[in-house]
């Protein structure tokens, strides 16, 4: 799995950091002396597939330069419940300050992982499984690379790389016949994909010349008669009401794409947590969660 640059969310986990920390953490700053020191793993506490191993790294870092963060796992890797996914070593008040944080990216974006590997596993290689810009606003760089670790692909990354016109557009436009030629117009070359909400606007984005067509919340019944009409002149996203329930029936239908929002906006969050070990100088006391 390619890594992210760290580029893509330095600025995102400083942000979150200051969100979490603000001037100070309160209770680690009564109850740790700043000298003690700690060891810690992080751990899976259910099956998942993990994302964001990087950047949950950074936070760390980010928080204090002098913890060793040394990973057994990597983005992308299939945890069993119970795996040690990294060892950490430093400043106890430190591990605390960022633990937070570091889990709460972790934890959502081995979600999203996990979730969408669910979904690839159940299309068994018929159909290419898309993410949607459906996304938490500013996370988006992370939550599609989440998608690429769980072995979905990612469609577009946002209003700029890819002409997707949709019912609003048609609407405002006059027609799919005039959107299409419009785009023609303006983006030559570029290809254009079609949202169609009915077998009659499926037949206007053939004869417009659609490159790909979304076939958004049709009865199967709908779905095949569109395929068959489509017959191989552009390609076929399925979108709307996708469920792992449904996706091997839709697989079946002979279609190119199917797109599921779900991977990014209702993921539930990996089970992971941080597992710190005090030095004896703390008299064992555990840290405060």
């Amino acid at each position: 799995m390619t890594p992210l640059d760290p580029a893509e969310y330095r600025d995102i986990v400083r942000r979150a950091i200051q969100e979490d920390l603000g001037p100070g953490d309160i209770t680690t700053r009564a109850l740790v002396p700043a000298e003690a020191r700690a060891t810690a793993v992080l751990l899976a506490k259910s099956s998942c597939v993990l994302a964001g191993l990087d950047v949950a790294a950074h936070v760390f870092a980010e928080v204090d330069s002098g913890i060793r963060f040394d990973a057994s796992k990597r983005d992308g890797d299939r945890c069993a419940s119970g795996d040690a996914i990294a060892q950490l070593a430093g400043a106890a008040a430190s591990l605390l300050i960022a633990e937070r944080t570091a889990l709460n990216f972790l934890q959502h974006l081995s979600g999203i992982a996990t979730l969408t590997r669910r979904f690839v596993d159940a299309a068994a290689g018929r159909i290419v499984v898309l993410d949607t810009r459906k996304t938490i606003p500013t996370l988006r760089v992370l939550a599609k690379h989440a998608v690429r670790c769980g072995g979905g692909t990612n469609h577009r990354v946002g209003l700029f790389d890819g002409i997707l016109i949709k019912d609003n557009h048609i609407r405002l436009a006059g027609g799919i016949p005039a959107a299409v030629a419009r785009m023609r117009d303006l983006e030559p070359g570029r290809p254009i994909e079609v949202e169609a909400q009915s077998l009659a606007e499926v037949s206007e984005a053939i004869s417009a010349g659609a490159e790909v067509i979304m076939l958004d919340n049709l009865s199967d019944a709908e779905m095949r008669e569109a395929i068959d009409r489509i017959a191989g002149q552009a390609r076929v996203e399925i979108s709307g009401g996708v469920t792992l329930d449904r996706l091997p029936a839709l697989a079946a239908l002979g279609a190119d794409f199917v797109s599921v929002g779900a991977l990014t906006h209702s993921a539930p969050a990996a089970d992971i947590s941080l597992e710190i070990a005090l030095d004896p100088d703390l008299h064992g006391r555990s840290a405060a969660r």
